[in-house]
């Protein structure tokens, strides 16, 4: 991306003037803006508030109810993720890289919600909800709230909702809470009654069960009143910076435009899906321009006064972040807003729209976090549905990153390989497009999501080019931001930029859990002629690369398209290539002729680039002794 884009691109996002990006002919989806108020009340925990909500109703269906979410729900006592975790602790994991105790539970929750107090617990209460001064009708799912509506909603109309709420902060367990293992007060994401996304599938009302999310796009007006000695900071832009003052600029001063006791702070986020903010007396913050252009970028972190070495990692994220920016901008995209926001907080590491929650100055999860900007917060994936469009994309993107600015070449070689072939091997895989709630174990879900969504696209440079899928990501990112897509959209880009057919690659790799097996097999000759024999063990047919070297050094590459394809990927080096006729998927067995005599084999080698997520690479290559 050229960087005089840049600025029209942050001038055009700051306005609000998104019709073009948001508008997609053939699909619709909602619209929606917030006007929340909040009073938090810093000594019992608690807040009040009210929303203002217009809801457009793009669709062409009549909406007779709406669903609301009310995550902080979850966190009470004998809740569903309370029961769900406990029932996931009785699985015994034998994976080395499983939790500790070898169980499988999610190691940050255990059985922790059970044993909540009532002053610990979080919770969500809605209090009325009037649309033109008319209460409607409130039915508490636990963390879903229905909205049954005196008045249906037609196609193409809009609504106006007034919302009054309270709630309490639970004590920090999962993403949200407060008092979290660093000593950061608060970290409040899921903080807000937020409507559920309707689209072309119907309502989205998941409940709050451990996992992922999905949101309506729409704009943030959010107004935080505060004890006036904590410094705020959230996903997205301070619009009362100059009230706010040296209390912004110089974490732990009071801001100018304290009232008493409290100091209100003024944030807007627009197009965003989501709004995170973060609160703490003690935040100190760093602040970087990428070199070129690119975002502001807000390093805020816990202050340890004396602690010269934590100013140094909190440094480090920010400088790394910076010289990170232009990589991923000429690879994934630009960033489209004029800030980026990596707040400590929370219980690891959890994205949401212009900034993350990050428990410490991990250079690897600040980046990982931040690129979950591209694969979520700018597509908007259903990433309830499809984890590995999220996590698995943003693991390849982020693992793509640090590669690049550390100058390491095969960036593949990393733990997502061994993951998925571990989960392959475990007996406990399933499905990458299982429900990321419903999977038997998190240990299938995180290597499903995280590893098996990553290698997706490693091997998908493997079959269609890495230079053609490097085509693919940008087209991706230009044609879907802020639109919703799903696995069936990222192929159509994919098969237009290759030219090939690809979606027996998603059917394969991502609705079952058929595997990857080649083997060389023998060396014969046919008709007069030399040939190699490769034999397909596993049940997933891919396209073959063999390697054959000789015994004077010289060196060829056969190519084994899959009749599936339709089409071959282009030459990769500069070793001599044939591209032969296309394997039929049907047939386990292929033979091809060589250029030179049995005799003169030195080595023939399967995917000698390794990108393959082959589950047994013994048998891949084979060496002839002299």
């Amino acid at each position: 991306m050229r960087k005089h884009f840049l600025p029209f691109v942050w001038l055009s996002f700051a306005m609000g003037s998104f019709t073009a990006l948001s508008a997609q002919p053939d699909r619709w989806q909602q619209r929606i803006k917030y006007v929340i108020n909040v009073n938090m009340d810093v000594t019992a925990n608690r807040f009040s508030g009210t929303e203002k909500i217009e809801y457009t109703n793009n669709s062409p269906d009549t909406l007779g109810r709406v669903f609301f979410h009310l995550y902080w729900n979850a966190f009470q006592p004998n809740s569903s993720m309370d029961v769900r975790s406990r029932e996931l602790g009785k699985t015994r994991i034998a994976e080395p890289r499983g939790q500790s105790d070898g169980l499988d539970w999610d190691a940050r929750v255990k059985d922790r919600i059970s044993k909540l107090s009532p002053d610990e617990i979080g919770y969500q209460r809605v209090k009325s909800i009037r649309i033109n001064g008319a209460e409607q009708t409130l039915k508490e799912h636990e963390t879903i709230l229905e909205v049954v509506l005196a008045k249906p909603l037609l196609p193409k109309s809009k609504v106006a909702m007034d919302v009054v709420f309270e709630a309490q902060v639970p004590v920090q367990i999962r993403r949200s809470g407060r008092d979290n293992a660093e000593g950061v007060r608060y970290s409040m994401s899921q903080w807000y009654p937020k409507m559920v996304e309707y689209d072309y599938q119907g309502w989205n009302a998941n409940p709050y069960i451990a996992r992922e999310f999905y949101g309506v796009w729409g704009d943030y007006d959010v107004n935080i009143t505060i004890d006036k000695n904590y410094f705020v900071v959230a996903g997205g832009d301070l619009v009362n910076a100059n009230e706010i003052g040296r209390g912004y600029q110089a974490a732990g001063s009071a801001p100018k435009n304290s009232t008493g006791a409290t100091s209100t702070w003024k944030w807007q986020a627009y197009n965003v899906h989501d709004f995170m903010w973060a609160a703490d007396p003690h935040y100190k913050m760093l602040t970087r321009i990428p070199q070129g252009g690119g975002p502001l970028l807000r390093i805020v972190y816990k202050d340890k006064p004396g602690d010269a070495e934590n100013d140094r990692r909190w440094n480090s994220v920010a400088d790394t972040a910076a010289l990170a920016y232009p990589v991923i901008a000429r690879t994934f995209g630009a960033y489209p807003y004029k800030t980026y926001s990596f707040i400590q907080g929370g219980d690891g590491g959890m994205e949401y729209p212009m900034g993350t929650l990050i428990k410490s100055a991990s250079v690897g999860t600040a980046l990982h976090e931040w690129m979950h900007t591209w694969y979520q917060m700018l597509m908007g994936s259903n990433e309830s549905l499809y984890p590995w469009m999220d996590e698995g994309f943003t693991d390849y993107g982020s693992t793509r990153v640090m590669a690049t600015l550390r100058d390491t070449k095969g960036f593949w070689f990393n733990g997502s390989y061994r993951g998925y072939i571990n989960l392959a091997k475990s007996g406990l895989e399933e499905p990458a497009s299982t429900h990321s709630d419903h999977y038997n174990t998190n240990y299938a879900y995180g290597n499903a999501a995280y590893s098996k969504g990553s290698v997706f696209m490693v091997q998908l440079g493997y079959i269609v080019g890495d230079s053609i899928r490097d085509r693919i990501l940008l087209s991706y990112y230009n044609q879907w931001r802020f639109k919703h897509p799903n696995p069936n959209d990222f192929i159509r880009v994919a098969e237009k930029e290759s030219g090939m057919e690809l979606d027996w690659y998603k059917e394969y790799w991502i609705n079952s859990t058929k595997t990857i097996d080649y083997a060389v097999g023998d060396i014969n000759t046919i008709d007069g002629k030399p040939n190699i024999t490769i034999r397909r063990i596993g049940k997933m047919p891919m396209p073959v690369d063999v390697l054959v070297t000789y015994k004077d050094g010289s060196q060829e590459m056969h190519y084994l398209p899959l009749n599936l394809m339709y089409g071959a990927k282009p030459a990769e080096d500069r070793i001599p290539r044939t591209v032969h006729p296309e394997w039929k998927w049907t047939h386990p067995d292929y033979s091809f002729p060589i250029t030179k005599s049995i005799q003169d084999i030195k080595s023939i080698e399967i995917d000698p680039s390794q990108r393959l997520a082959d589950l047994n690479r013994g048998n891949n290559k084979l060496v002839i002794p002299d």
